[in-house]
């Protein structure tokens, strides 16, 4: 970690963000007073389509009458009619 004064940041702030971008930190002084870090963002791994079905196949299954049921325990029957959009004539 490098330590900087605010004028040298100034005056060579593109040698310092080519520096950071290359994984540099640097502390910025102010009177010789520590006041900020200048640091790289962490960058995200982004998923291949084979981690992200790999991913998906490792979730748990979902009961949807048991996910019901348990809602309907915590929140109550909060529907504004008697009907259900959920349940479906099958006819």
């Amino acid at each position: 970690m490098s330590l900087i004064s605010q004028r040298e940041f100034r005056n060579n702030s593109a040698a310092v963000m080519d520096a950071v971008e290359a994984g540099e930190t640097f502390r910025i002084t102010r009177n010789g007073v520590e006041v900020a870090e200048v640091r790289p963002v962490p960058r995200r791994r982004r998923l291949t389509a084979e981690e992200l079905v790999s991913r998906h196949k490792r979730l748990p299954q979902v009961d949807a009458a048991e996910l019901r049921r348990d809602s309907d325990e915590h929140f109550g029957d909060d529907r504004l009619d008697a009907t259900d959009p959920w349940e479906r004539s099958r006819g």
